[in-house]
């Protein structure tokens, strides 16, 4: 006989809010790119429905037993070229969010303000953007030229693919979404956010083999502090990133705001 519990109406949980953001990646490693989506603040975001990440294979929709994607370059030449018959059918079957970016050396130069870019997709009719892992010498131009919205590169490097330039995409991309830090203002208090490399920081103790944190840090004066570590972080971009000071400029507030601490810029700022 059934238990009498079974009439009871089922509990159930109250449904999860809609993530924030959707990126979905094509990779023949997802198996390895989930398992980097799992860890620290993504994973963590993950599970609190803020982050939909979704790792997908480029060998789905492949029909030979050795579900082959890639094949020898026209022409001749080293390595092996990612076929485009596989990955149009992958990108097609799933039916990820838009747009679609090819992680390549030759796309746009992936920088903060991109990554602030493409977290407001999260608000967009599509909910996110998908990324495009290139692996062996490159993908068939069919799938740059027809296939791809765009394409994106983390620097002047070459890579054997596409899975790390993407986890950095994910990452500093994910990190803007609202909720996923701990704390709402950390992502405007970091390097590039304004311009300029994030000012220096100290922690316990205070005196390290007759090292000493700063007294201003230590004063408890907040306005003072914040203060000082935006000079701070000016010295600190003028000595690392002159370019990134050099786009920026100096104004006469920040010039005001380095004499207060009785500091100077390299010359040439």
């Amino acid at each position: 006989m059934g238990s009498s519990s079974s009439n009871r109406p089922e509990q159930s949980s109250p449904p999860r809010p809609a993530a924030r953001l959707r990126i979905d990646l094509f990779s023949i490693f997802p198996a390895e790119l989930d398992a980097m989506c799992s860890l620290s603040i993504l994973g963590r975001a993950r599970a609190q429905g803020l982050l939909d990440l979704r790792c997908w294979d480029l060998r789905r929709a492949t029909k030979d037993a050795h579900r082959t994607v890639d094949d020898a370059p026209f022409g001749g030449g080293p390595g092996m070229i990612l076929m485009p018959e596989p990955v149009f059918a992958a990108v097609e079957e799933v039916s990820g969010p838009r747009p679609l970016l090819l992680l390549d050396a030759g796309g746009r130069r992936f920088d903060q303000a991109m990554a602030a870019e493409l977290a407001e997709l999260g608000s967009a009719e599509s909910g996110g953007f998908s990324l495009l892992c290139g692996r062996y010498e490159g993908v068939d131009e069919r799938i740059r030229t027809e296939l791809v919205d765009g394409s994106v590169s983390i620097g002047d490097v070459v890579l054997a693919g596409g899975e790390f330039a993407a986890m950095v995409v994910v990452e500093a991309v994910g990190r803007l979404v609202p909720g996923v830090l701990g704390n709402a203002s950390s992502p405007m208090d970091e390097s590039f956010a304004a311009g300029l490399l994030e000012h220096p920081q100290w922690t316990r103790p205070a005196s390290f083999r007759g090292l000493e944190a700063p007294e201003v840090l230590r004063s408890g004066d907040h306005a003072r502090v914040a203060r000082w570590r935006q000079a701070m972080a000016l010295v600190r971009t003028a000595a690392e990133r002159p370019d990134l000071v050099a786009a920026r400029g100096v104004s006469d507030a920040d010039r005001e705001l380095l004499a207060e601490f009785g500091l100077e810029l390299e010359t040439g700022c």
